[in-house]
């Protein structure tokens, strides 16, 4: 994991808003663009961000992409975060 990948793309607010629509479950690319209220071309960005990042799975049914949270990359950014206040989980 690239924490510094990570940090950057839960720096934007856009991004969180992406996420949390994502928590409510697996999502098609177009549906998810009407329920933000994004242009596709935004949404593209910010997902793009999102994969590099690896805070998110993607994946192609016929001619839909469908987008899902990848919730151990959290994990893991939360247990770096903890680290380094000097916690222990």
């Amino acid at each position: 994991m690239a924490i510094h990948e990570v940090l950057t793309a839960l720096a934007d607010e856009n991004r969180r808003k992406v996420l949390l629509k994502l928590k409510e479950g697996k999502i098609s690319s177009g549906d998810l663009a009407a329920a933000l209220e994004m242009t596709p071309q935004a949404l593209s960005y910010h997902l793009s961000k999102l994969k590099r990042a690896d805070l998110i799975y993607e994946t192609r049914y016929k001619n839909f992409i469908y987008y899902e949270l990848n919730l151990s990359v959290l994990d893991e950014a939360i247990i770096w975060i903890n680290n380094l206040r000097g916690g222990t989980l």
